[in-house]
């Protein structure tokens, strides 16, 4: 299984570019050039600042190709389950509704 996303995930709404994933991957990205120019004894913040933008474009990119995986991973789960239960009724039948009173034990006071 690789990293690339089937044809059939193209339906999928694209995620949003601001997500959970690009911006831990940009951080990590950030922090790898901030730990980089700290071994070789450089200013960690002023040294290299064309590399700490490539480094959190490559995290960013890499994020959110990971979420649009991500998404057609659950959507495609989502599927086979529903799928599933439309196939067995028998083995999902709707409960039957309880009010609020019935779930809740009945009160008594301890004096």
């Amino acid at each position: 299984m690789g990293l690339t996303v089937p044809d059939e995930a193209k339906v999928l709404p694209p995620p949003g570019i601001m997500n959970r994933n690009s911006a831990w991957l940009g951080l990590s990205g950030w922090c790898t050039a901030m730990v980089h120019n700290a071994l070789n004894r450089r200013p960690p913040m002023k040294s290299g600042v064309h590399r700490q933008l490539l480094l959190i474009s490559i995290g960013w990119f890499l994020g959110y190709h990971l979420t649009k995986l991500e998404n057609y991973t659950y959507a495609r789960a989502d599927r086979d389950m529903n799928e599933y239960i439309r196939l067995h009724p028998g083995r999902f039948h709707a409960e039957e509704k309880k009010t609020f009173a019935e779930i809740l034990e009945d009160f008594h006071p301890i004096r």
